[in-house]
């Protein structure tokens, strides 16, 4: 059976190979469109598997929020080189699953990936790019967060990305941008104080207390410096207790209550691919 010209950039088109990919699955399928397909396919699978050991470390970290703005989700999308990474076409992919994870409210990965793209998961996606790229690609991270809005920030390069949500809807645009550029710059790991586990605070005091007892200070005053390295802490991990980065003089929180005084966050997720 003949193929044309027009039937390889089809096949082009639906799988992304490269020209002389489509061209020699048309030769192998003698012109069977479907069986060109189903090779490519295989193909891509082959590939993915002989390349499973591969360290896929560059990538894309993206994320974006709902028309709504109630919903924030960050994917994070792997491949070997940097080089593939700036592609378009790879970030393209990415954005894909991304579109397609929010208008499914897609709550963890596993649904992500089990998600359909164009008549097959998102997982197989995933696998036949690795054959049309030639190298590992691996759909790693991904996590979304409701509130009565959410910002999202990527930092320039898609390898740093952040969603923040707020307990009020309609907030100003510039102040989400801050604090979601406040979260991207300084990473906390907390809202605030509160919120962080006790058993990270016992952990963090019981350290200060041993290093100032390694540098020597006496044992009946370890508590006090103690709690006075844990308040530090705090400032520097807890994004309401942070110094505000656009303003050395304010904290965080003082920032929020002059934007708007009922103003608050209500919690964050943040990914960077060079951690």
């Amino acid at each position: 059976m003949a193929f044309t010209t027009a039937d390889v950039v089809k096949l082009r088109k639906i799988t992304g190979a490269g020209m002389m990919d489509c061209k020699n699955a048309l030769t192998e399928s003698d012109g069977d469109f479907d069986n060109a397909l189903q090779i490519i396919r295989e193909k891509g699978k082959l590939i993915a598997n002989k390349r499973a050991d591969r360290d896929a470390s560059e990538g894309v970290a993206l994320a974006k929020v709902s028309a709504d703005k109630t919903t924030g989700a960050i994917i994070v999308l792997n491949c070997e080189t940097d080089f593939v990474a700036k592609n378009e076409s790879f970030i393209a992919f990415a954005e894909k699953i991304l579109n397609l994870a929010l208008d499914n409210n897609s709550a963890t990965l596993e649904e992500v990936n089990a998600l359909m793209l164009d008549g097959r998961t998102v997982a197989e996606q995933v696998t036949e790019q690795t054959g049309i790229i030639g190298e590992k690609t691996q759909l790693s991270y991904y996590s979304k967060i409701n509130a009565e809005s959410v910002a999202a920030y990527i930092h320039p390069g898609n390898k740093l990305a952040t969603i923040v949500g707020f307990n009020k809807a309609d907030v100003d645009p510039q102040v989400a941008k801050d604090i979601a550029m406040q979260i991207t710059a300084m990473n906390p790991v907390s809202v605030d104080k509160e919120s962080i586990p006790q058993e990270t605070i016992d952990k963090e005091l019981e350290i200060a207390k041993e290093k100032f007892r390694q540098e020597g200070k006496p044992e009946a005053m370890l508590d006090r410096i103690a709690q006075g390295a844990l308040n530090k802490w705090f400032k520097e991990v807890a994004l309401l207790h942070q110094t505000y980065v656009k303003d050395g003089k304010i904290s965080i929180k003082e920032f929020l209550n002059q934007a708007d005084k009922d103003l608050a966050v209500t919690k964050f997720d943040r990914y960077s691919l060079n951690a």
